[in-house]
């Protein structure tokens, strides 16, 4: 086995993510009731709490990609989940599927977005694009910016034009599982295109925790409140960051603080992470 490039000879690092804030999405794709008011979402309001309490209860701390337009409308919950002790990373101003923005909407989403953070006291390290990649323009914008790393659909942790990539795969996210939208990229990877079950999801995802200590990987397992929507997904979340938490083999930390590390490494990480083309939209 090669040596391992990740902290006290840990043989993987993992980061917990939380991918969307409430409305947003709905709003942006314009599939929001418009009799129906904001700001008391059921993702937010009853899965989210249980979520944070999973995660408190084996201490690890995650890192929650949420938009900026959300945070406005849930200050508290942006607050609550610094306070305790999670990373709170962007995700656009109001899910904007990334790829499909010109450099002058790009600009202007940044602006909108960071000013808007500013005010709420909240400073972005990170950024994950909706839809799973980046343009080329979004380098300069994400220098300009101030953020440190960014976490699109790729195979592997890398650096690119001194931006460190930490990347989720599609495979990695409950959506894969769990959305009838995703009946695509499950035909695409090989399963079937119905939607899959919480012990399905448990079991890959346990999979791909022994692959990531066999090569030394990091991997992001990426959650939605929205999604969380039974019992058995709530204990398969649960599963999974225990079995995390209690193997001393694994680094799991936000993304901020493997990004940290990576920065200070740079001699230990490719410069091509292995881009994913493949998205869901």
């Amino acid at each position: 086995m090669a040596s391992s490039p990740w902290p006290n000879n840990a043989q993987a690092a993992v980061s917990f993510t939380v991918d969307n804030l409430g409305e947003a999405q709905e709003l942006n794709s314009g599939t929001w009731p418009s009799h129906m008011p904001v700001g008391q979402h059921a993702s937010v309001i009853e899965a989210l709490p249980r979520m944070l309490k999973i995660l408190d209860e084996f201490a690890v701390k995650a890192t929650f990609f949420f938009e900026t337009w959300s945070l406005g409308v849930y200050p508290t919950v942006g607050q609550d989940v610094i306070n305790r002790g999670h990373e709170l990373a962007w995700h656009g101003y109001q899910h904007e599927t990334w790829s499909k923005l010109s450099p002058q909407e790009e600009e202007a989403i940044f602006e909108q977005s960071f000013a808007n953070a500013k005010k709420l006291e909240i400073k972005y390290d990170g950024f994950r694009p909706p839809g799973g990649q980046v343009n080329d323009s979004t380098y300069d914008y994400l220098h300009k910016y101030g953020v440190r790393y960014i976490s699109p659909a790729a195979e592997k942790a890398a650096i690119v034009r001194n931006i460190v990539i930490l990347p989720f795969h599609w495979k990695n996210t409950d959506a894969y599982f769990y959305m009838h939208e995703f009946s695509g990229l499950r035909r695409f990877y090989g399963s079937r295109e119905d939607v899959l079950d919480s012990k399905t999801l448990k079991d890959h995802f346990l999979q791909q925790l022994e692959d990531a200590v066999g090569s030394n990987a990091y991997i992001s397992f990426l959650f939605h409140p929205v999604l969380q929507t039974s019992e058995e997904k709530f204990l398969a979340m649960r599963e999974v960051v225990e079995l995390v938490a209690k193997d001393s083999r694994i680094w799991c930390a936000p993304c901020n603080q493997i990004a940290k590390w990576v920065l200070q490494h740079p001699e230990s990480f490719p410069t091509d992470p292995s881009w994913i083309k493949a998205s869901w939209q």
